[in-house]
């Protein structure tokens, strides 16, 4: 059992500042105190000139990250209301952003598992590193809300329509899918990760790289760009529906499948904030307007529903409201847009 001061190890090894989550029975979910205390490190390291290269990686041989710690939203939520929830989402997207602009090289170690939360710990860095074993998602339409950390600004940046297709069905990237769609840089075998992690102690990032990369294997999801663009292209949900249902292709049919499971509320808020952020025009904008979505969300009955029937209960069968797409209407969706309770982000 980690307590939060061990649940992110924190140490220099030669040149580099090493972070790693270390909740690995938690899939190293991510907690408000993580938040902080990797915050804490990059201020601190950025004015050290020992620390040349800042190294994140998760503990275990799951994954690097879960997602942030939807148990505790949950509870929170019904406890207090979400203010918790909020200082939470308020600090994680600041330091998403933090990341993004680190003038350091960050070098984020994309092994296994990482979805939600993880991504954004790891896909706004300098140095986005995938192996064969990595599976990276955002899965927040099948728990009732939009994707977030900064997700929305990179599915919407994402080549065609393919950032519409993972975000609506939450299908899961791997390492050459991941290096397609923007979310990662770089492959670099198992094998070779812990040699790789070893040589960022002492050389240049661009050197190591260099040293170790191999071509990433090809992209699945890219050989059905065609589909995915025309099909995802449609204005609303129930027309992207009708599209994928029609294509003929078998794919698309298991899209929408997949589609027709998640949130009805989530999956229309999610389009228009992929469209409102192809429109913004950068990441700090997008994680003003996804920190107005998601504190908008807390008085959603399917964040709390859908949070339930994957995490606490495991049921798998969520009962949403309202469960059809048709009756959620226009204004339930701008009404994720408006102004967050207490300001924005400051960014």
């Amino acid at each position: 059992m980690t307590t939060e001061d061990d649940s992110v190890l924190l140490r220099r090894e030669g040149r580099a500042g090493r972070i790693t989550l270390n909740r690995p029975r938690a899939l190293n979910a991510l907690t408000h105190a993580m938040v902080r205390r990797i915050a804490g490190a990059l201020d601190a390291w950025e004015h050290d000139t020992a620390v040349t290269t800042v190294v994140l990686d998760g503990a275990g041989e799951r994954g690097l990250c879960a997602g942030g710690d939807v148990r505790a939203v949950h509870d929170d939520v019904r406890a207090g209301g979400g203010a918790a929830a909020r200082e939470f989402w308020r600090d994680e997207y600041r330091l998403n952003a933090r990341i993004a602009a680190y003038p350091k090289p960050y070098v984020a170690l994309m092994d296994g598992l990482v979805m939600g939360g993880g991504v954004g710990l790891s896909a706004h860095g300098g140095i986005r590193v995938v192996t064969e074993r990595s599976s990276v998602a955002m899965p927040e339409t099948g728990i009732g809300f939009a994707p977030d950390v900064g997700g929305t600004f990179l599915l919407s940046r994402a080549p065609g329509e393919l950032g519409t297709h993972l975000a609506l069905t939450t299908a899961r990237m791997g390492p050459g899918d991941a290096v397609h769609a923007g979310f990662a840089d770089h492959f670099v075998p198992a094998a070779r990760l812990a040699e790789f992690t070893a040589a960022l102690a002492e050389a240049d990032p661009a050197e190591a790289v260099r040293a170790f990369a191999a071509p990433a294997p090809a992209s699945g999801l890219a050989a059905q760009q065609a589909w995915i663009d025309h099909c995802y292209a449609a204005g609303t949900v129930e027309e992207i529906l009708g599209r994928l249902t029609d294509s003929g292709v078998a794919e698309a049919k298991e899209a929408a499948e997949a589609i027709l499971g998640k949130s009805p509320t989530a999956l229309k808020v999610t389009l228009s904030a992929l469209r409102r952020a192809r429109l913004l025009p950068g990441l700090a904008g997008v994680l003003e307007q996804e920190y107005r979505v998601m504190c908008a969300s807390l008085a959603d009955p399917d964040l709390l529903e859908g949070i339930r029937a994957q995490v606490v209960d495991k049921d798998r069968r969520p009962r949403w409201r309202p469960a059809k797409l048709e009756d959620v209407t226009d204004a339930d969706v701008a009404r994720h847009f408006a102004a967050a309770p207490g300001g924005g982000l400051g960014l």
